[in-house]
């Protein structure tokens, strides 16, 4: 039997995971092409996917501190007998609202590392200043290049991104400091910044060309999170009593480049199953994406068509205190991954975002509903699962008609999103996906694509909705009898349900729920 050994949850440092008998993902052969290939770098994850544990990696590397490493794959292929002077920012504690508060914070950081690097400040300076002094003395006392290492450095902004001027002054303050990288360049051996959110270079790293952004490339996909292999060799101590596919159905599918890159594990999320050993939404649990829903309302996105998601490149790095692309928001935060990439011509890059997994998809919708209108979403759930665990088809069409009508006429007035078609779907799909179901929707078939197929309970549904001030009544069902949407489900010997619902916009209700078993 593999040995277990203890769950590393919430521990960013090496040192204290190495000497603790704790569960250690190599990812040492990431970091040592990185080093290898020099300069400076910059990579986006989502929030509790390991880079705060990266970085300090990196750091003790640098540092030379081989006990550290010893069985690791860096081991027998780095250079012990150099040790560089390393600087660390991180922006990840507290939090700081006033330009005031951010030098502050600066300053006792900067003071910090010239404390235990042994590099005194001379004379009184500005805080880009202070920032050069500090790496230009740090050279000149080791002998060794510099490396600087910055976690969180998008944190400051963040916390305050609902409030556009005081966020701006404060991406104003961080690019004060960020400036001072191109300027040292003699100086530094390495530079990694890590974050959330990848600002445009204009507005935050002015001037720093040379800014590497490693975070959609390939050779670098898995460098944080937990591959499959990873899970089942690692952690092969903690799987017996659970079911690996569930496992892999609700956390796996985070990607960081096309179909061949392997796709990663949130570490949160599976060392809190491993530790907890029931299936919960760890991850999403852990913040609460309030901004997120609130611009997702206000931007009337149509939810069902979240799961394919088609952008491109340039968008998904759009994002800035001044304007924030939906795509970008969505797949910095994590709450989309990379489907697909796609090169329909040279040089234009095209990328199909989706959910990553099912705890996504359902904690996601879960918090969306009461932006779509539904008040009492938790107890509309369970009332939606007795319905469908007893495969109860008239009460399913009695369940939606009360929802409907429960929806505020002051939300219609007031929510942008009603102005679209596409709400009542919206509705329908969130509500579905919020219980955690397996839910395909536009799902392509030989004739078409129907709008929605959930399977639960050993049956499918089939679902075709339509507005009746667009179409006659009665077309929702005949178009998926008509175009065969059904045909992909005979084969798996489970009950097939048709099921055609029409909305009315004026009557803001369903007027038609049709069903038919195929």
């Amino acid at each position: 039997m593999p040995q277990k050994c203890n769950l590393p949850i919430g521990i960013q440092a090496l040192e204290k995971i190495r000497r603790g008998d704790h569960y250690y993902v190599d990812k040492t052969p990431h970091l040592l092409r990185l080093v290898s290939e020099g300069g400076y770098f910059f990579l986006s994850r989502p929030r509790r996917f390991g880079k705060s544990l990266l970085l300090d990696t990196l750091r003790c590397l640098f540092e030379g501190r081989e006990d550290l490493f010893r069985g690791l794959y860096v081991e027998s292929r780095w250079d012990w007998s150099v040790r560089y002077p390393v600087i660390t920012l991180d922006f990840g504690g507290g939090v700081v609202t006033t330009r005031e508060g951010l030098d502050a914070r600066i300053r006792d950081q900067l003071h910090w590392n010239r404390e235990r690097l042994g590099v005194s400040l001379d004379r009184q300076t500005d805080i880009p200043g202070e920032f050069e002094a500090l790496i230009r003395g740090a050279h000149a006392r080791s002998g060794e290049r510099v490396v600087v290492l910055i976690d969180e450095y998008d944190k400051p902004i963040l916390d305050n991104i609902t409030e556009p001027e005081q966020a701006r002054e404060l991406r104003e303050g961080l690019k004060n400091l960020y400036s001072v990288l191109k300027t040292v360049d003699a100086h530094l051996r390495f530079c990694l910044l890590t974050g959330v959110s990848k600002f445009s270079k204009v507005s935050l790293f002015s001037g720093l060309n040379n800014l590497n952004d490693i975070t959609l490339d390939e050779p670098y996909a898995a460098i944080c999170g937990y591959t499959d292999e990873d899970v089942d060799t690692v952690f092969a101590a903690e799987l017996p009593g659970l079911d690996r596919a569930e496992i892999r159905d609700w956390y796996n599918g985070y990607r960081w480049g096309g179909a061949d890159t392997p796709s990663v594990y949130n570490p949160f999320d599976l060392l809190l199953l491993f530790q907890k050993r029931r299936f919960a939404p760890y991850w999403f649990e852990s913040a609460t994406p309030t901004f997120l829903v609130d611009l997702l309302s206000e931007r009337g996105v149509f939810t069902p068509r979240l799961d394919a998601m088609q952008t491109e490149a340039e968008l998904l790095g759009r994002f800035d205190v001044d304007g924030i692309a939906t795509e970008a928001l969505l797949f910095q935060t994590g709450y989309l991954t990379v489907h697909a990439v796609e090169e329909p011509m040279t040089g234009y890059w095209l990328y199909t975002l989706g959910y990553p997994n099912r705890e996504v998809e359902s904690s996601l919708n879960q918090a969306l509903l009461p932006a779509l209108g539904v008040a009492e979403s938790p107890r509309q759930r369970l009332s939606l699962f007795r319905i469908l665990q007893a495969h109860d088809l008239d009460a399913l069409e009695v369940h939606f008609k009360a929802l409907f009508a429960s929806l505020p006429h002051d939300w219609y007035r007031n929510n942008p999103i009603a102005r679209y078609e596409g709400h009542y779907a919206s509705v329908f799909y969130s509500h579905f996906a919020a219980l955690g179901l397996r839910i395909s929707v536009e799902d392509s078939s030989h004739m078409g694509k129907v709008d929605m197929a959930v399977e639960f309970g050993g049956h499918v549904y089939v679902f075709e909705f339509k507005v009746v001030e667009q179409v006659p009544q009665g077309r929702a069902l005949q178009q998926i009898k008509d175009k065969g949407y059904a045909d992909k489900y005979r084969g798996r010997g489970q009950p097939i349900h048709l099921i055609g619902v029409e909305f009315s916009r004026e009557q803001r209700q369903v007027v038609a729920f049709e069903v038919e078993t195929a």
